[in-house]
C-alpha cells in the first residue's frame, strides 16, 4: 500500500536535512513529494564528500530524500519562478527550510504564497522562529537546537566541554514535528476549505525536547543538574558494567516497585531489611556505598547472564548501552520495523525507517533518492510544457535536466 497520504501533493523547496526530513516522511507516508533543488543540486548532496571523503554513495541524503522527485530550478529567474508557480497550483502542501530573507526576495514567502494559493499548506522551519529581531539569521541544528536552546549546556558535566550534538538530531526531530502539524493543517482543510501556514523551528524543538527541565525551572526555579554515577540519588537509575566490560542502564524509576527486583536478581534480599537500603530515602542517603556494591556484585557475571537473570524479573527494567552496529544487529528493532528495504533498481539498500506506522495504511518507500533534476522533463510535461518549451527552458539554464540521461 502507499500510505495514509496517497494522493496528497507536495512541493518541497528543502536543504541540508531539516528541510529535507519533513519532505522524506511525507514521501514515506505516500505523498508525491517534487523536491526542487537550485541547478546546481541541495547542498546535501555533498555528504558523500564530507563524512568520508569521495564515498560511492550517499546514504545520508538517501535517508531524508528517498522516493521523491527532483526538478532542478533557477528560482532567480521568470521562467524558473514560473514554473514554481505551476507547481504550488497543483500541491496541496508547501515545504521549505530557506531561511525568510531568501524567501522574500524569491517571492516564496508565505504572506504572498498564501494569498495565491488559499488551499495550500505552508510549512516553514526556520532557526529561530517566524518572529523576533532574529527571525532570518542562519542556524544549523548544532546552533538552534542543541547549543541556544540548552540542551548542551544541561549535558555538559561540570568543568567539561560540552558535548557535541550527532548529525541530524535536531533537523530529524523539527522534521517530524513538521510532518505532524502538516497532517494536522490538511485536515483542518478538510474542516474549513483553507490552508495555513504550519512553522516550527530547531531553537523551539529544542527547547520542547528539554520541556522537563524547562518545566522545572519555569515552576521551581531550578535547575536539574546531570546525573553521575557517583551522585544518583536512586542506585537502580544508574549505568553498571557487567563482567565482559559491556555496560547496561538499570531503569528503576519507582522505587516501591523496582526495588524488590532487583534485591533478587543481584541475590541480595536481605537489604529489603537492611535499615541503609529499606527506603528510597535511606537508598538516597547511601547512595554512593549501594553504587559501589552493585559495581562489585556485577562485575561477577557477563551481560549475556544478568540478561537472563534480568529477564527472569519483568518488574525489572533495564537495557543494553548498544553501539551502533548492536542495534543494527538487535533483532527486537528489526522486529519492531526499525529498518526498511528501499528498492534501488538492482535489488533493495537497508535504511532506517520513519518512526511510525500504520495498521491499514501501511507505507513503503517508492524508490531511491532521486538524481538532481532526474524528473525535470516528467514534471514540466505534467505541467503542460511542450517539449519545444521544455528544451528552451534547459537551453537558458532556467532548468537543468538529469545529466545521466
Amino acid at each position: 500500500m502507499a500510505g495514509p497520504l496517497e494522493g496528497f501533493r507536495v512541493v518541497e523547496l528543502g536543504v541540508w536535512v531539516a528541510g529535507p526530513a519533513a519532505g522524506g516522511i511525507l514521501a514515506d507516508w505516500g505523498a508525491d513529494v517534487v523536491k526542487v533543488e537550485p541547478i546546481g543540486g541541495d547542498p546535501g548532496r555533498m555528504f558523500q564528500y564530507m563524512l568520508g571523503g569521495d564515498m560511492p554513495s550517499n546514504p545520508v541524503f538517501e535517508m531524508d530524500n528517498r522516493g521523491k522527485r527532483s526538478i532542478a530550478l533557477d528560482l532567480t529567474t521568470d521562467d524558473g519562478r514560473a514554473v514554481m508557480e505551476d507547481l504550488l497550483a497543483q500541491a496541496d502542501v508547501f515545504v521549505t527550510n530557506v531561511r525568510l530573507g531568501g524567501l522574500d526576495r524569491l517571492g516564496l514567502d508565505h504572506a504572498s504564497v498564501t494569498a495565491r494559493h488559499r488551499r495550500l499548506v505552508y510549512a516553514a522551519i526556520t532557526g529561530y522562529g517566524m518572529e523576533g529581531a532574529e527571525a532570518d539569521s542562519g542556524a544549523f541544528d548544532v546552533a538552534g537546537f542543541w547549543a541556544r536552546s540548552g540542551i548542551a549546556h544541561l549535558l555538559t558535566v561540570e568543568g567539561g566541554d560540552p558535548p557535541f550534538q550527532r548529525g541530524g538530531m535536531g533537523d530529524h526531530s523539527t522534521g517530524l514535528a513538521t510532518a505532524a502539524g502538516v497532517c494536522a493543517a490538511l485536515l483542518a482543510r478538510e474542516r474549513t476549505g483553507e490552508g495555513q501556514v504550519v512553522s516550527t523551528s530547531l531553537l523551539r524543538q529544542g527547547a520542547y525536547t528539554i520541556s522537563f527541565d524547562l518545566s522545572v525551572t519555569l515552576g521551581w526555579g531550578l535547575t536539574l543538574q546531570i546525573g553521575r554515577r557517583d551522585n544518583m540519588g536512586n542506585p537502580a537509575m544508574n549505568n553498571y558494567t557487567a563482567g565482559d566490560g559491556r555496560r547496561f542502564w538499570l531503569v528503576g524509576l519507582e522505587p516501591d516497585r523496582h526495588w524488590a527486583p532487583l534485591t533478587r536478581a543481584v541475590g541480595r534480599p536481605d537489604w529489603l531489611e537492611d535499615e541503609r537500603y529499606a527506603t528510597a530515602r535511606g537508598r538516597r542517603h547511601n547512595a554512593a556505598g549501594l553504587v559501589v556494591e552493585l559495581d562489585e556484585i556485577f562485575a561477577t557475571k557477563s551481560l549475556d547472564e544478568w540478561a537472563e537473570i534480568f529477564d527472569a524479573e519483568p518488574e525489572l527494567f533495564w537495557a543494553p548501552i548498544q553501539s551502533p552496529d548492536d542495534l543494527l544487529a538487535d533483532p527486537q528493532f528489526t522486529a519492531a520495523g526499525g529498518l526498511v528495504d528501499v528498492p534501488d533498481g538492482a535489488g533493495t539498500s537497508t535504511m532506517v525507517a520513519t518512526p511510525v506506522d500504520f495498521s491499514t495504511t501501511a507505507w513503503a518507500p517508492e524508490g531511491m533518492a532521486p538524481r538532481l533534476g532526474q524528473h525535470s522533463q516528467e514534471i514540466l510535461r505534467s505541467l503542460g510544457r511542450s517539449q519545444a518549451e521544455i528544451e528552451a527552458l534547459v537551453a537558458t539554464g532556467a532548468v537543468r535536466g538529469d545529466d545521466s540521461s
